[in-house]
């Protein structure tokens, strides 16, 4: 071997020994930040969640001071930076644009403030977009990482979504569904890296599956209901889109601020006395479903709360983001997909006397609407089985979420994250 392809060889070596250590940081920083977040949340979220119930006065009080110490944030310690969310994040792997360092602590302390104050939404976009801030600050570190900014971006992403929903896999294929779009020898070196970091975190810490549910089977004769699940989850799916993109645009004709955080406080408390399983991320109610669904009767005031239900969701959840919350569809749409499941299988039981199991649908449903609100259905499979930690409604799960993203791009072909007003006129 002459000296050239020697120097040559090294220098691959050291580059490539740089990007390992490199991914291990990032790794362990992401999960870190998740896991953290994610903790904080669930503790706070109980608390106060526990005294709205002893005292409804505080469905007026916590919306309308959890939005006004945001916006205050927002203007006087984050100097009136906006956050995008998402579009940050596809902003800086397809331009030269960065993302400051700032929108770490930013989306860490907005999203936590956001749902343990009420707002309906999740912190899983806050979790993204401060984990790919990450990762974006780390290739800006050396130039050796310069060409690898996509991703090193995703890897801080995929840490951050194992993190929270224990599936490295998920985290993977969201960071290749949603973000990259491709995949190179670099993105599979930097990803995996990231994620082992992040599972190997989880196991130490001993982290336990979100939802503790027992799925024992699942019959062929479901086959046709699952379709139907499939098709109305894709409608859901749309119909949550179609909310957050119409208030977001309606609440930015609004000049001043406060008027956005009154709106929104008002709306949002009222929908919340009425619904308190509104609150938040809505996990709680979702675990309640879990315990309580092979009782449930069907009746007529419970279909309607449930109907109900599905339609003020996309509603509180577009105006907690238009008034200035932070967050996403994430839990949005597992909370719906729930919903949606668990109403379709007691309908059937109680009308048709099918004997469906309503668990499997409301796992199945949570699927389905968020691979149709994000048109990654192959996260969402993933996603959803780490959640519960159990893998046998897995055919089931990847047929109806392909039927229900394919039924969303047929209504409508944009999602939260791709829709741009220019593509439509």
């Amino acid at each position: 071997m002459n000296k050239t392809a020697q120097i040559k060889k090294n220098h691959q070596f050291i580059k490539f020994r740089k990007l390992v250590i490199v991914s291990i940081l990032i790794g362990f920083l992401s999960a870190f930040l998740g896991i953290s977040l994610k903790k904080i949340t669930e503790y706070y979220e109980e608390i106060f969640f526990h005294e709205v119930s002893v005292n409804p006065i505080y469905y007026i009080i916590f919306p309308v001071f959890g939005l006004s110490v945001i916006y205050f944030l927002r203007q006087y310690l984050f100097k009136k930076k906006e956050n995008k969310g998402i579009k940050e994040v596809f902003e800086s792997t397809k331009t030269t644009k960065n993302l400051p360092s700032y929108k770490i602590p930013s989306h860490f302390i907005n999203g936590l403030l956001t749902v343990v104050f009420g707002g309906s939404t999740g912190i899983e976009v806050s979790t993204v977009v401060a984990t790919a801030t990450i990762g974006s600050v780390a290739h800006e570190k050396e130039n050796v990482f310069r060409q690898y900014k996509t991703e090193l971006i995703c890897a801080g992403v995929a840490a951050g979504v194992t993190a929270l929903f224990s599936s490295p896999i998920a985290g993977i294929l969201f960071a290749f569904e949603v973000i990259s779009r491709k995949v190179t020898r670099a993105f599979v070196i930097t990803n995996a890296i990231a994620v082992s970091i992040a599972f190997g975190l989880l196991f130490i810490l001993k982290e336990e599956p979100l939802f503790a549910v027992s799925i024992t089977t699942w019959h062929l004769k479901a086959i046709p209901y699952f379709i139907l699940l499939g098709i109305l989850a894709g409608m859901n799916s749309v119909y949550l889109t179609k909310c957050v993109l119409f208030f977001k645009s309606q609440f930015g004709k609004i000049d001043t601020h406060y008027y956005k955080i009154i709106i929104g406080s008002a709306v949002l408390s009222i929908s919340l006395f009425f619904f308190p399983q509104l609150y938040g991320e809505g996990y709680h109610a979702i675990k309640d479903i879990f315990g309580n669904s092979a009782d449930i009767t069907l009746t007529v005031t419970l279909a309607l709360t449930f109907i109900g239900i599905l339609i003020l969701k996309p509603i509180v959840t577009s105006i907690t983001l238009a008034s200035g919350g932070d967050g996403g569809v994430f839990a949005p749409s597992l909370f719906i997909g729930a919903f949606l499941g668990l109403l379709l299988a007691s309908a059937l039981n109680r009308f048709f006397h099918v004997n469906v199991i309503p668990v499997n649908f409301v796992i199945i449903g949570m699927a389905a609407v968020l691979s149709a609100s994000i048109h990654a259905p192959f996260t969402a499979i993933f996603l959803v089985c780490g959640l519960t930690n159990d893998y046998t409604l897995f055919l089931p799960i990847l047929a109806v979420c392909l039927i229900s993203k394919y039924t969303a791009k047929t209504i409508y072909p944009y999602t939260v994250y791709s829709y741009a007003p220019n593509l439509t006129k």
